[in-house]
């Protein structure tokens, strides 16, 4: 008697299958995690219009503000302020671009980020790295230390200050202490611009250093470096930054700048 023989496919990958949801792999959010992830998110898609301009720049090749005016029926400044909030939060990338005579001033054009949008957690940093950089900063002198933090963030403000609005920026310092809060939010701090109207401040309610910033006090030069790099990368000059936190005995984590 014939048999029916049939050709079975072995699969080459021998990796486990990923995890599905609601396995033990999960990762287990703490609150802050959890709100201040939230908050990234609502800064950046809180908007139905903002939302409708993001899926809108996945079909263009770099728009203008005054593009995006006339395609949804918006004020040119309405339009800007949208696109700037995406730029603090990483999603869309800002160029300039000249006209083909070379004369005239140039245009802001903007993009998606070639990396996906994304609902999920924003990143910690990671602790060992944290703990790393605070036993290094531990075995300098302290002046010297906080020092050094604070020209690091400082560094990293400016070069994100770049991203989101690059060549000279014009910015008041009330519009730059918007983008300030909406790019801190979006690595984690859950910032907001402070209620004092007469002096540009931002407050954090959350901190991506965690309780390691209580022990190590010096991760708060990190802040105040980054706060400032961005001010004077968007005011188009240098702002000077006065810093209260928590881990130094303050009531609250807010730069005021001046």
């Amino acid at each position: 008697m014939s048999q029916d023989l049939r050709v079975v496919e072995v699969p080459t990958d021998t990796r486990p299958p990923a995890p599905r949801s609601g396995t033990a792999t999960d990762q287990v959010l703490d609150d802050e995690t959890f709100f201040s992830a939230v908050a990234a998110v609502t800064a950046a898609f809180g908007d139905t219009t903002r939302r409708q301009i993001y899926g809108y720049l996945k079909e263009a090749d770099g728009v203008t503000a005054q593009e995006i005016a006339r395609r949804f029926d918006l004020h040119p400044n309405v339009a800007r302020h949208h696109l700037d909030k995406l730029a603090a939060g990483g999603y869309v990338e800002v160029t300039l671009e000249h006209a083909a005579t070379g004369a005239g001033r140039p245009s802001k054009r903007y993009r998606r980020q070639g990396r996906t949008a994304t609902l999920g957690i924003a990143p910690r940093p990671d602790e060992l790295v944290i703990n790393l950089l605070v036993k290094a900063l531990s075995l300098l002198d302290k002046d010297v230390a906080t020092a050094m933090a604070e020209e690091v963030g400082e560094s990293y403000g400016k070069s994100l200050a770049e991203v989101m609005a690059p060549g000279e920026g014009q910015r008041s310092l009330h519009a730059a202490m918007l983008a300030v809060a909406d790019a801190l939010t979006a690595h984690g701090f859950g910032a907001h611009p402070a209620d004092n109207t007469e002096t540009a401040g931002i407050i954090r309610d959350f901190c991506p250093f965690g309780e390691t910033a209580i022990e190590y006090p010096v991760l708060c030069a990190v802040d105040r470096g980054m706060v400032r790099g961005m001010f004077a990368g968007l005011c188009g000059g240098e702002i000077m930054v006065s810093l209260s936190s928590k881990a130094l005995g303050d009531d609250a984590c807010e730069s005021i700048a001046g």
